[in-house]
């Protein structure tokens, strides 16, 4: 397991706490400035500066407490870079050979044939990296991360030199190699879309601190903070106020400007507590206008149709709720949907927003 406690004052805070089982990868998200990169080198013995600890599978890298800090080419660290740092005047055969630890040459060119055969570059081990696409350098750079037989894989941002098509190819390559590993993988990335594909877990950081741990699920449906809301895109964020719990039939009432809304019972939360909600738009359900939600379950919500705005298949609706327009809804259908739903600008309707969805946080326990 990989057990990271960091703090550091300058040049970039940190006040961060990480954990990521073997066979896991857990993905920092944050906007730039955040520690993102810092923290991996700081894994890596690459940034002295940052105080703590740092434990591997049992080995003990890093404790400022107790006079540790292990140097760099120590740490059995697989390191891929944002520009991949290939040696340029050595074919992918021999950038991965370098990173295998000394043995016998036979077996050390075993070795990297394997790995290169690993990330599907079979024919392409004699050619240096200028003669290979963006994506191409990134696998012979993860080879020859892999070479190293790392305790730990560090990525940092490695998708971020190559177009759309090729990155949606690595995607699923690293997630077939993702079932070979047995050993913790940190994968730094700007794209939330990434880290929901990509990662069993995601850690939320903002100017070095750690807001938020848990699945890509659990951290984009259900955040601790407004904060952490806003930087995972989240936009139907209101305010509201605990109204009642009914324990009989397990659901608690939210106040939302005059609206009684349901959700789930959470009796811990105060009556007439002010709280801040959230519900993601895969929980607003668009009606038809000849068939409106008649069920309080479903928390039917009478709206007005202020914007509509076709991206590719997908068409993005923001709504301004009867009872307060000046708090619009965001959701999203396909292009399929809208066309049957004959959507206009102007049109009134009803949605539902799942109480399942609704997450409320910041009110009094």
């Amino acid at each position: 397991m990989l057990d990271v406690r960091l703090s550091q004052s300058s040049p970039v805070q940190l006040d961060v706490r990480l954990e990521c089982q073997p066979g896991e990868t857990l993905a920092l998200v944050g906007p730039s400035g955040s520690g993102k990169s810092t923290i991996l080198k700081a894994i890596a013995g690459l940034n002295r500066g940052a105080g703590g600890r740092v434990t591997v599978a049992g080995e003990t890298w890093l404790d400022t407490a107790a006079g540790v800090n292990w140097p760099a080419r120590r740490r059995r660290t697989g390191f891929v870079f944002q520009s991949y740092a290939l040696f340029p005047h050595l074919s992918a055969f021999e950038n991965v050979l370098e990173a295998i630890p000394p043995g016998p040459r036979p077996r050390r060119e075993r070795r990297a044939a394997e790995l290169l055969t690993a990330v599907n570059l079979d024919g392409f081990a004699a050619r240096r990296p200028g003669r290979l696409s963006g994506g191409q350098q990134q696998r012979v750079a993860l080879a020859r991360a892999l070479a190293r037989d790392p305790g730990v894989l560090l990525l940092d941002e490695p998708f971020s030199a190559v177009d759309q098509v090729t990155r949606e190819r690595l995607y699923e390559e690293l997630a077939s190699l993702r079932q070979q590993l047995t050993i913790p993988v940190v994968l730094v990335t700007h794209s939330l879309q990434e880290a929901a594909m990509l990662a069993d877990r995601m850690t939320v950081l903002h100017q070095g601190v750690t807001l938020q741990s848990g699945t890509p699920q659990e951290v984009m449906t259900r955040p601790v903070s407004r904060e952490v809301a806003r930087l995972v895109a989240i936009k139907n964020i209101f305010e509201g106020t605990i109204a009642a719990h009914d324990l009989a039939a397990e659901r608690s009432v939210l106040d939302w400007q005059g609206l009684a809304l349901e959700l789930p019972l959470q009796p811990q939360l105060a009556l007439g507590a002010a709280c801040s909600w959230v519900i993601p738009p895969s929980h607003v359900i668009i009606h038809r206008r000849d068939k409106p939600s008649t069920s309080a379950r479903g928390n039917p919500v009478a709206c007005r149709l202020l914007r509509m705005m076709t991206l590719g298949e997908n068409v993005s609706l923001t709504l301004a709720p009867l009872h307060a327009p000046a708090m619009p809804l965001a959701l999203s259908v396909s292009a399929m949907v809208a066309a049957r739903l004959g959507l206009e600008n102007g049109q009134e309707f009803t949605v539902s927003l799942l109480r399942d969805g609704i997450h409320v946080f910041g009110a009094k326990r």
